[in-house]
């Protein structure tokens, strides 16, 4: 007899997605660590040319970020998360056996340059086919908790990268920190690939009820044909627009924080390297508990207020409160104020972050994967721009003045959302 009760392979899904982005994260953040306190020096790379390393992996990532989601509608996120972790394990792995070649820190710019282009090419597919793997198997009602969880994994990866890849170098050193997380990479996405599917109807262990509380009664493929036309018609579709250019603020703020936080508390508050590392990771951990929890709210909020006046109330909320405590986080001297400021402007953005996952597959929901790469190009259009432009801006003015102008950014992407228009649950 068949059970009428779904099963919930959904949300064995959901963990390995969360293992995936908190892998990715952590080996794509590590560069910054080992940048801090190993690269940049007198006799190494200055701040600029260490922006620049930062930046060649999320130009490649972005520029590659369409034919990603292409690939993604055709040939099902399973392949194309197995392919991003084979990949993106093998360049960290690269990154480490640098050291082993007796090369000079100066002489290592073109080859970190090259190593994370390729690793940026590689990371294509994590967010976009992670979002559309939730769509697929996450019901519409807990899609933007699974979301928020999904990427609360990924902050959570880059929180611990500072105090435990700080930890693997002052141990092994960074060549040997490198190759240990880009294999450990390497071997969970074996795991994914043994345990995963595309949807619940490809699973063997998951049953009718499960594959129809999924869908919702809709007829949704894991694979589908893009076409330049349905790219055209995302490029006509104003609320998928405004969305990108929305997640594209967040980005340039987020990515602020990923890639010079750390920097700035030792260079310009004086802290520790040991005190430094933690208040990293107590900033970036903020993050990640505000989106777990912004998931959780947004659905409900969605429930309350309709799909549209849910999700604009959060964005709302979340982006403005993360744009006021971040200029509150540069008013104070008092290094705890600072990081306490910083922890509560990270932690209000990362509400926001699962309405986007959620809402970019819905504005195309045919071609699930194209919009969510199409929402991440923006997002890393403005993550890619942080890294290099702010020390330039730190430099010619100061560090007030470039977190000013990403606040700036912030609050104008959280306003964007008047004008998106969400469709109603179950069109």
């Amino acid at each position: 007899m068949t059970s009428s009760r779904p099963t919930n392979v959904r949300w064995m899904i959901v963990l390995l997605l969360m293992g995936f982005t908190f892998l990715g994260h952590f080996n794509r953040v590590s560069i910054s660590v080992a940048g801090s306190e190993r690269f940049i020096s007198p006799d190494g790379l200055t701040k600029v040319e260490m922006g620049r390393v930062y930046s060649a992996f999320l130009l490649v990532y972005t520029i590659g970020m369409l034919p990603g989601g292409w690939l993604i509608d055709r040939l099902g996120p399973k392949f194309a998360l197995t392919a991003m972790g084979l990949g993106m394990g093998l360049c960290v792995v690269l990154t480490g056996m640098l050291g082993w070649l007796g090369l000079a820190v100066a002489a290592l710019l073109m080859p970190l340059l090259v190593i994370r282009g390729m690793a940026g090419a590689m990371s294509m597919p994590l967010h976009p086919a992670a979002a559309r793997s939730v769509s697929l198997w996450v019901p519409l009602r807990g899609r933007s908790a699974a979301n928020g969880l999904v990427t609360a994994g990924a902050l959570v990866g880059i929180a611990l990268t500072y105090p435990g890849f700080g930890w693997l170098m002052d141990h092994f050193d960074w060549p040997l920190a490198f190759v240990v997380c880009g294999g450990v990479l390497i071997a969970f996405t074996w795991v994914w690939y043994v345990l995963a599917a595309d949807n619940p109807a490809a699973h063997p262990q998951s049953n009718a009820a499960e594959q129809h509380l999924a869908s919702g009664g809709l007829d949704t493929p894991a694979r589908t044909t893009g076409t330049v036309k349905d790219l055209l018609g995302m490029l006509g579709n104003r609320s998928l627009i405004l969305l990108t250019l929305s997640y594209g603020a967040l980005g340039y703020f987020q990515y602020l924080f990923f890639y010079w936080i750390e920097f700035y508390l030792n260079d310009e508050l004086h802290l520790p390297k040991s005190e430094s590392r933690e208040a990293a990771f107590t900033v970036t951990i903020a993050m990640a508990v505000g989106m777990a929890l912004g998931g959780w709210v947004s659905d409900l909020a969605c429930r309350l207020f309709g799909r549209r006046r849910g999700c604009l109330g959060i964005a709302l909320v979340g982006m403005g409160m993360s744009a006021v405590f971040g200029c509150l986080g540069i008013a104070t001297a008092d290094p705890q104020k600072v990081v306490w400021c910083f922890s509560l402007s990270m932690g209000s953005l990362g509400l926001c972050e699962g309405i986007f996952w959620t809402t970019a597959p819905l504005l195309a929901n045919r071609n699930g994967g194209l919009a969510c790469a199409f929402l991440n190009t923006g997002g890393n259009a403005g993550g890619m721009i942080a890294p290099a432009i702010t020390p330039w801006l730190a430099e010619r003015y100061d560090w007030t003045t470039a977190i000013v102008v990403a606040c700036s950014v912030c609050a104008v992407g959280g306003i964007m959302w008047l004008g998106i228009r969400p469709p109603r649950d179950g069109q």
